[in-house]
């Protein structure tokens, strides 16, 4: 578990950190001298990289050394971030970001299944819910590393630069201290991997499985698209205020990355308890509480962007809100997508779904707001769009960011219709193993067990 949080604290969202934070981003964009929307397309090369590794590594995890694997994508992570951070060519600099990219791949399409294989019941929802805590706090870690290290050194270049050591010793607990255990080992599992085709077959017939898959994606598309824009939306609404004064891009970036924190520290492990307490008396908890919390979270994001140029502290707590309702759902998700699939099946599930939700979701949020808010700027503008004014700056971002209210009010339909399916197919996956361990059969060679698992 502590190699779950050095990774993702480290490397998940830290390696985003130079973008993140709102000064850098800025210095960035001067730099390379580009718009939002190039701005954004940095995000979206990362992404596209990660998810088309992404299955790749979960056919490797569900068959080869899943710690070897781990090792490598660590190890890549630091050695083109600490590269990247030397490179001058924006075109060189947003192709690092796809090798970046694909280091990440690896561990977060593994890591999750090798937890599924250590515990079971309630005990691996807690263990999953310290594990993914840590992408909240390793964001807003980010956001502070990135202004106090850029700050410090007079280069924003120097957040690249700190994050990879911590990336080194990740590597270090991988290779020498993690568990590698067998593959449903928790739940005394004697199934085989089946063939990657039929591994497809199954997780597209799989209605809670999908469904839940297609909600993370609208979670992906929000959590992307406010990573990359929010800390800049916020700085812009308190600079565009009357009597705005001794407002700075790094005391902003500072408190984003506090109440990022400060959310994910309360909403991944509060998720995991009200998930564990409720689903005893309950199968289909998991699903009603992320549907609610996407619903809670979209009218309290919505009221932080409509306030941010009337207040000073009214969109920072709206927006702490909206995240730890987010935040609600990271750990539950997972539990959800391991237990509807049969072990072998797991990274591949993983994989699957991060390809779907990256694909669709934050994969191109963060470049589509940017393209909103750089047209918005035209029709909003009556100088050239090359010198907009910072009011016109701020209404086109806000105008722009309003699509992830309405993309999370999807998400939350998405997931209360995977209530509906949830409890059937965990008992199916349920009956697979026990017949399993009763025939002592591979999945394979058994008929009645891939009818069971499919559904047919």
């Amino acid at each position: 578990m502590l190699i779950g949080f050095i990774k993702h604290s480290a490397t998940t969202h830290s390696n985003r950190v130079y973008i993140h934070d709102t000064r850098v981003l800025g210095d960035v964009k001067k730099e390379f001298n580009i718009g939002d929307d190039n701005a954004g397309l940095l995000q979206t090369v990362f992404v596209i990289a990660y998810m088309i590794f992404a299955p790749i590594f979960g056919y490797l995890g569900d068959r080869y050394s899943r710690r070897s694997i781990m090792a490598f994508g660590v190890a890549l992570w630091c050695i083109t971030t600490f590269v990247g951070s030397f490179i001058t060519n924006f075109y060189m600099f947003a192709f690092f970001r796809g090798l970046v990219g694909i280091g990440e791949a690896s561990y977060s399409t593994i890591a999750p299944t090798i937890i599924s294989d250590l515990f079971v019941g309630n005990v691996r929802s807690k263990m999953l819910a310290f594990f993914y805590f840590a992408i909240p706090v390793g964001s807003g870690f980010g956001y502070i590393v990135g202004s106090v290290a850029g700050e410090a050194a007079g280069n924003w270049r120097w957040g690249l630069r700190v994050t990879p050591f911590l990336g080194v010793v990740a590597v270090a607990l991988i290779v020498w201290a993690m568990e590698n255990p067998e593959r449903g080992q928790a739940e005394e599992s004697r199934m085989k991997p089946t063939s990657y085709t039929d591994d497809l077959k199954s997780l597209v017939k799989n209605p809670s499985f999908m469904l839940s898959t297609l909600a993370f994606t609208c979670v992906a598309f929000v959590t992307g698209a406010l990573a990359w824009w929010g800390p800049q939306f916020i700085y812009l609404g308190l600079t565009v205020q009357s009597g705005a004064t001794d407002v700075t891009i790094e005391r902003v970036s500072l408190v984003f990355g506090a109440l990022t924190m400060v959310s994910g520290l309360v909403g991944v492990p509060l998720g995991a308890w009200l998930g564990a307490a409720l689903v005893k008396r309950w199968g289909r908890a998991h699903a009603v509480i992320c549907g609610l919390a996407l619903l809670l979270s979209a009218p309290a994001l919505a009221a932080a962007m409509l306030l941010a140029d009337m207040s000073s502290w009214a969109p920072l707590a709206l927006m702490f809100v909206g995240e730890l309702a987010l935040n609600l759902n990271w750990a539950i998700v997972a539990d959800m997508s391991l237990y509807v699939v049969i072990p072998p099946r797991r990274s591949t599930a993983e994989a699957f779904q991060i390809l779907i939700s990256h694909m669709f979701g934050d994969a191109g949020s963060p470049y589509l707001v940017g393209v909103i808010s750089e047209n918005l700027k035209r029709s909003l503008s009556s100088v050239p769009v090359e010198n907009p004014t910072k009011y016109v700056q701020f209404r086109a971002l806000q105008y722009a960011l309003f699509v992830t209210c309405f993309v999370e009010v999807i998400g939350g339909i998405f997931f209360l219709l995977t209530a509906i399916y949830i409890v059937r197919d965990k008992l199916k996956v349920d009956r697979a193993i026990a017949e399993a361990e009763v025939q002592n059969a591979e999945p394979s060679h058994s008929n009645a067990q891939e009818e069971i698992i499919n559904g047919d």
